[in-house]
C-alpha cells in the first residue's frame, strides 16, 4: 500500500509542477507578445524624430545603439523581468536570479528602420538553463508575430488586431535570402551564376523565422546569439548546416545536400 501511495505521490507532483510550468510558459507568451504590441502602437501612433537619433552607446551586441533600441529594450525588461533574466543586444546581460533567460534584440533591422525600409522586428528567444523553450520574432512592418512555444506548431498573431492568424503557406519558393551578402561579392556570384534569385534583406532574425517562405537562407559573417536563438528554434523542423561563421537553412532537402556538398565552393 505504502509503495502505491508513493507512486501515486510522485505522479501527483509530477502533473503540478508540469502544469504549473505550462502556467508560466502561457504567462511569458502573453508577456512577449504584449510587449510586442506595446512596440507596434508607439512606432504607430508616438514615434518621434529623436528616436532615429544614435546615442554613440556602444551596446553589448557591438553595435552604436538608437534612442529607440534602448527605448524597445526597455519595454520588454519591464514586462519580463519577473519572469527571468534578461540578455539583451542593447544591455548585456542582466540577472534577476531565474531559471529563465530572454535572449533578446529589441530591433532587429535597425538600419532598415532608420532608413524607413519596411523590413524590421524584434526577436526574443526564451531559455531554461541551456534549453531553448521557445522563441518570438515579429515584422513591426506588417504586424505579424512568429512565434513557437516548446513543441507546438508554429503559430503567427497579428499585433495590429490582437487576434491569432492563420498562415497559408506556399509548397514552393521562388527566391533565397543571402543576409550579409553584400559583404561576400564572390559568393553573389555563384549565385548569380547557378540562376539562383535571391534578396538581400538587412534582418537576419526575420529572415531565419521565416525561413520556410523561401527557396533557402543564407548567412555569411558574425553568428550572434541575439539573431539566431529565438529564430533557429522557430524553423528548428526545416534542414539546418551551421558552421563557424556561416548558416544555411532550408526547407528542401535537395537544396541542402546540395550545399553541403558544394560548401567550399561557397565559402571562398
Amino acid at each position: 500500500i505504502s509503495c502505491l501511495f508513493y507512486r501515486a505521490w510522485k505522479d501527483f507532483k509530477w502533473e503540478y509542477f508540469r502544469k504549473r510550468e505550462f502556467i508560466v510558459l502561457e504567462k511569458i507568451k502573453n508577456a512577449i507578445i504584449q510587449s510586442n504590441i506595446q512596440i507596434f502602437e508607439y512606432i504607430k501612433n508616438n514615434l518621434q524624430k529623436d528616436d532615429f537619433i544614435y546615442t554613440d552607446k556602444i551596446g553589448f551586441g557591438g553595435d552604436n545603439s538608437l534612442k529607440i533600441d534602448i527605448l524597445f529594450e526597455d519595454i520588454f525588461i519591464q514586462n519580463l523581468k519577473e519572469f527571468g533574466n534578461i540578455f539583451s543586444e542593447e544591455c548585456g546581460y542582466v540577472d534577476f536570479g531565474k531559471d529563465i533567460t530572454f535572449v533578446i534584440d529589441p530591433l532587429d533591422g535597425s538600419n532598415n528602420f532608420f532608413s524607413k525600409i519596411p523590413y524590421f522586428g524584434t526577436s526574443v528567444g526564451v531559455k531554461k538553463g541551456d534549453v531553448t523553450i521557445a522563441g518570438f520574432v515579429a515584422n513591426l512592418a506588417s504586424n505579424i508575430l512568429v512565434y513557437k512555444v516548446l513543441e507546438e506548431e508554429v503559430k503567427y498573431f497579428c499585433l495590429n488586431n490582437k487576434k491569432e492568424l492563420s498562415q497559408i503557406q506556399s509548397d514552393s519558393s521562388k527566391v533565397a535570402v543571402f543576409e550579409r551578402g553584400y559583404k561576400y561579392p564572390d559568393i553573389c556570384k555563384i549565385l548569380n551564376k547557378t540562376n539562383i534569385k535571391f534578396r538581400i534583406l538587412g534582418a537576419t532574425a526575420l529572415s531565419l523565422a521565416n525561413a520556410k517562405d523561401y527557396n533557402f537562407v543564407l548567412f555569411c559573417g558574425d553568428l550572434r546569439i541575439f539573431d539566431l536563438e529565438a529564430a533557429l528554434f522557430i524553423s528548428n523542423d526545416l534542414y539546418l548546416y551551421r558552421g563557424e561563421d556561416i548558416i544555411f537553412l532550408t526547407k528542401y532537402k535537395d537544396k541542402f545536400d546540395y550545399f553541403k556538398e558544394n560548401i567550399k565552393d561557397f565559402w571562398v
